[in-house]
């Protein structure tokens, strides 16, 4: 999991393949859902229908975001913390912030 720099001076991580398809499939899945229910909209589908549609989709990537920010806290966090940078709990702190939403 080792994070360097690139040129918009962002931070990246290298996941395990695993863990990279794993959250390749739930985005190809919520991916999926979002054209069912762009197609619901264009075929005049009942808003009910909708709605209910689109709080799975919400469900969906609350269920990504958890499993991603698990792994975050596991790796990422973690070593952060015993290379002595302290700064990532603050964005810890911030990411859960904006999360919680």
């Amino acid at each position: 999991m080792e994070e360097k720099t690139c040129c918009c001076n962002k931070k990246t991580t290298q996941r395990p393949e695993e863990q990279v398809k794993k959250l390749m499939h739930r985005l190809n899945r919520i991916e999926g859902q979002i054209r069912g229910i762009r197609s619901m909209v264009e075929n005049g589908a009942y808003c009910n229908d909708i709605l209910i549609q689109s709080a799975a989709v919400t469900a969906a990537m609350n269920a990504f975001n958890r499993e991603l920010l698990a792994s975050h806290i596991r790796s990422c966090v973690v070593r952060d913390i015993r290379n002595g940078d302290d700064l990532v709990v603050d964005e810890l702190v911030e990411t859960l912030q904006r999360l919680m939403k």
